[in-house]
């Protein structure tokens, strides 16, 4: 009898114990962007939050496909603070029911893997008719994957592209996705038939897990003014032996 009396009142110290703890919580697990034009830029804010006593490490952010990059501020929240994740959705080239996830990994032991969902329709582009008599950029590649790299390296890769188009072609301007990447042009301006490089740097310091990023080219080219090119790395701890 006493020891059901002990194990009665000890009860609530054991729930609140395992209640304790960092906690990841998201304000959505599923957001619908409906229905959106060929080409349209696709932005979303999930927020996440620590909802629990302890510090939540982020171990990593990772996305279903290379059309989608998701991007954290920071990978330790303190208890209660709230941070956004930032989703940009590239819907070039894609038409029909979209269906896309995020996995986010952390050190919440009730709930180590969040999964989020984007979901929505893509009509294809009321702009049909090309024209051939003006610039064209043609890459060779629009996506490289540097596979596992360690933590705190920096790695390039050079795209390739040419100008295939009957006149001169023009780089009005490269973006990427995030300051962790960095994109060097050579030969902004070509004539028909030159080629130019661009060259992609990733620094890895301070990520972890697989992260994917997105280079934006902007050219004068009438059939695709905007280029996306996607790099990939998985960055694993860095060996201290």
């Amino acid at each position: 009898m006493k020891r059901i009396f002990i194990f009665v009142l000890l009860m609530p110290l054991m729930m609140f114990a395992q209640l304790r703890g960092p906690k990841i919580k998201t304000n959505a697990d599923i957001h619908d962007f409906g229905e959106v034009e060929q080409g349209a830029a696709v932005k979303y804010n999930y927020m996440i939050s620590n909802d629990g006593d302890d510090t939540l490490k982020i171990a990593g952010v990772l996305t279903s496909c290379g059309c989608t990059v998701a991007e954290l501020s920071k990978k330790f929240l303190l208890p209660g603070e709230t941070i956004p994740l930032a989703v940009d959705f590239n819907t070039k080239d894609r038409v029909g029911p979209q269906l896309k996830y995020i996995t986010i990994t952390s050190n919440d032991k009730d709930k180590p893997v969040l999964k989020l969902t984007i979901t929505g329709k893509i009509k294809e582009s009321k702009t049909v008719v090309k024209n051939s008599d003006g610039p064209k950029i043609q890459f060779t590649r629009d996506q490289h994957d540097f596979g596992i790299v360690q933590e705190g390296k920096v790695v390039d890769f050079t795209f390739e592209y040419t100008n295939s188009g009957k006149k001169d072609l023009e780089i009005k301007d490269v973006k990427t996705s995030c300051g962790c990447t960095a994109a060097v042009v050579s030969g902004k301006k070509l004539k028909p038939g030159e080629k130019g490089t661009l060259k992609v740097e990733l620094d890895t310091s301070n990520r972890m897990g697989r992260m994917s990023r997105v280079i934006t080219v902007s050219s004068n080219d009438p059939d695709q003014s905007q280029k996306i090119l996607t790099i990939y790395a998985e960055v694993v701890r860095k060996d201290n032996k």
